[in-house]
């Protein structure tokens, strides 16, 4: 009878696993998998916290566009022109819409701000609501009282968008 009940269980895990993955498959696209994964390699990210990301900026539409922000991960231009700097890449506005040149630019944002602010939920505050607001924050005891991670978020939008992401 334990046997039986092990296997069942067994059984059941692997269907819920496999229902997951199914799941996850079906609401990431697929298709910028490799860069995604090289990029995450190269800047020490997790995938699946790149295509959280993706998904909340752009979902997986590289000509996205909203304000100032564009393609896969949602740049700046202002962003953009730093970025390729500290990577050493001539800027150009067609890399905001290359979903290669996108997502290592993005990669590497938001990897700087993870090691700026040594937890996820904050650097991703900051991907969204920028890094004055965030530091701002930090600042204020009702929004964080070690001044290291946010406890509160006062924008709604951002508020989401972390627990979107994530």
């Amino acid at each position: 009878m334990k046997i039986k009940k092990a296997i069942i269980g067994a059984l059941v895990v692997f269907a819920f696993v496999a229902l997951a993955n199914f799941a996850v498959k079906s609401v990431f696209p697929l298709k910028y998998g490799e860069t995604i994964a090289r990029c995450a390699t190269e800047f020490n990210l997790s995938d699946k916290l790149l295509m959280g990301v993706i998904y909340a900026e752009s979902g997986f539409e590289p000509m996205a566009h909203s304000g100032k922000a564009r393609g896969l991960m949602q740049i700046t231009e202002e962003t953009a022109k730093w970025i390729a700097e500290e990577l050493g890449l001539e800027y150009s506005e067609e890399m905001l819409y290359s979903p290669e040149a996108n997502i290592k630019m993005g990669s590497f944002y938001l990897a700087y701000l993870i090691r700026q602010y040594k937890n996820i939920d904050t650097a991703l505050a900051a991907y969204n609501a920028g890094m004055g607001n965030v530091s701002k924050w930090l600042k204020d005891k009702s929004y964080s009282p070690d001044g290291f991670r946010l406890t509160e978020i006062p924008y709604g939008e951002t508020k989401r968008y972390v627990q979107r992401v994530k």
